[in-house]
């Protein structure tokens, strides 16, 4: 196992409403230093989720919403914040209910995926939902966002569309599907 690298000096460079820009100093262990620099969060930590919620044994459930990143309206999986003293299933269930206007009666976490761990720290709980249900709640979205069904055998031509870029999206939806395929509740 590789030595990580020892940190000679950590600062913020630079803050936003949402986020930190922190310079951190280091030396690797062959004595080379360099200076990084990443994007922190600026909340308590508590974290994000992202949820498959399969509709039924082949579809799961997308979200459009304008995402200020890229400039457009991107089709995505419901994801958000985990809230102080909420758990990741609850939050699932609430962000679901928030963004798709449905429920879960089963919840189940599958993984843990970073955006860019190079240049970013915040990480995704990936949460499986299935046994839906119509049940919506208010969120802090500013506009009701469309919802859209994916067959998991056609995640190669999601992976195609204009509108779909998210790779932690993408990412979870083949990761779901496999493990679909593996209980055998899912043929492909």
């Amino acid at each position: 196992m590789r030595q990580k690298p020892t940190v000679l000096a950590r600062e913020i460079v630079a803050s936003s409403r949402l986020f930190r820009v922190e310079e951190v100093q280091l030396r690797f262990s062959n004595g080379v230093e360099r200076t990084y620099e990443r994007l922190v969060g600026r909340g308590a930590g508590y974290g994000a989720v992202m949820i498959v919620a399969m509709i039924d044994e082949d579809h799961a459930l997308l979200v459009e919403e304008y995402c200020g990143g890229t400039d457009e309206y991107e089709l995505s999986l419901p994801k958000g914040l985990i809230e102080p003293g909420e758990d990741v299933l609850a939050a699932a269930d609430r962000e679901l209910k928030e963004e798709a206007g449905y429920g879960a009666r089963q919840l189940e976490h599958i993984t843990e995926l970073s955006l860019s761990p190079g240049y970013m720290s915040q990480k995704i709980q990936v949460v499986l939902a299935t046994e839906l249900y119509e049940e919506r709640l208010e969120g802090d979205e500013p506009e009701p966002m469309r919802v859209e069904r994916v067959n998991l055998r056609e995640l190669s031509q999601l992976a195609q569309r204009e509108q779909f870029s998210e790779g932690r999206a993408l990412a979870a939806l083949y990761l779901v599907r496999d493990l679909l395929i593996q209980r055998g509740a899912f043929t492909a």
